[in-house]
């Protein structure tokens, strides 16, 4: 799911504007939330369910306001999202469910080969014969060796992340990220033309992200309330019962 989020994702940058596929990528709470549904990681209930509602709709107005919309970057986009949320599951499942005792620069050292694994059949068939009919190849050491530093710190934040929170959230807090990137982009790149309705859009999409981020802390408050309220039952009980055998002499 690594490397599918990783080959899609960046194809999808050959056919649209970075902003746009930053928009696009806004979906994806709600795609990790059905799919955690799915899993039994997470409860649906109607106010989730609308506060989905409400990220989805932003999208397809920030969508529906993109001046030229190639489809083909759109489903590369939403291919990358479905892979995207499908390994953040998985993580959550190997973290917590399972109990997986390993610590995130761990994982990346079992996830990290087998993913480059996965993109090397691909690239041989698809990108090597582009790559010899254009000439021979031309890297540059320096971009590519500090695009790895950011890719490798960003992985080792959000497995950090999974491991102290949900995937859903980690996904809800990129959403920020990714506005981030869309106002960056429109001020780097030349063929990034943002209108007043994408920005409309995304700022709905963030909207639905703060209502979500209010209705997580109400929900964990309850619950560490309700922890600790279970504890401190169980102190009176485990001192009556040591009363009792004090008594009975047993």
């Amino acid at each position: 799911m690594f490397a599918m989020t990783l080959w899609l994702g960046n194809t999808a940058y050959m056919y649209i504007s970075v902003s746009f596929a930053q928009m696009l990528k806004a979906i994806m709470p709600v795609a990790v939330f059905i799919l955690g549904v799915a899993a039994g990681l997470e409860v649906m209930s109607c106010r989730m369910f609308l506060i989905m509602s409400v990220i989805s709709f932003g999208v397809l107005v920030a969508s529906y306001g993109e001046i030229d919309v190639n489809w083909i970057g759109v489903v590369y986009q939403m291919g990358g999202v479905v892979g995207e949320a499908l390994r953040l599951i998985f993580m959550e499942i190997f973290v917590k469910r399972k109990g997986l005792k390993l610590n995130p620069i761990s994982v990346m050292y079992y996830v990290s080969p087998c993913s480059a694994l996965c993109l090397l059949i691909p690239w041989i068939f698809l990108e090597l014969p582009k790559l010899d009919a254009s000439g021979p190849w031309r890297f540059q050491p320096l971009v590519l060796t500090l695009n790895s530093l950011c890719t490798f710190a960003l992985n080792l934040s959000v497995f950090l992340v999974i491991s102290h929170t949900s995937a859903l959230t980690i996904r809800v807090a990129g959403v920020v990220k990714d506005w981030v990137v869309v106002l960056l982009s429109a001020l780097l790149f030349a063929d990034t033309k943002l209108t007043v309705l994408n920005l409309f859009g995304y700022g709905i999409a963030i909207a639905g992200v703060a209502a979500y981020n209010n209705h997580k802390l109400k929900r964990e408050a309850s619950k560490t309330s309700s922890d600790e309220s279970q504890e401190a039952e169980k102190v009176p009980l485990v001192a009556s019962t040591s009363m009792l055998h004090s008594k009975t002499g047993v």
